[in-house]
């Protein structure tokens, strides 16, 4: 079914849609790729964040 609608939509549009779901799905997974990092340096900055603060005497920060 899929592969029909697809033929169809290519044999009435011409390449021009073949070269636009492309780039949709690079876009896709850019986006994908940016979210992965980002969210694996925010674990990263997370845990700094609190072995710093077991390693720094408690009233340091109230000063």
């Amino acid at each position: 079914m899929a592969v029909d609608m697809l033929l169809g939509v290519v044999a009435d549009h011409g390449p021009w849609v073949m070269l636009v779901f492309y780039l949709l799905w690079r876009d896709a997974q850019k986006d994908h790729a940016t979210r992965e990092a980002l969210n694996k340096n925010t674990a990263v900055l997370i845990e700094m964040t609190t072995l710093l603060r077991e390693r720094v005497p408690s009233g340091y920060y109230g000063r």
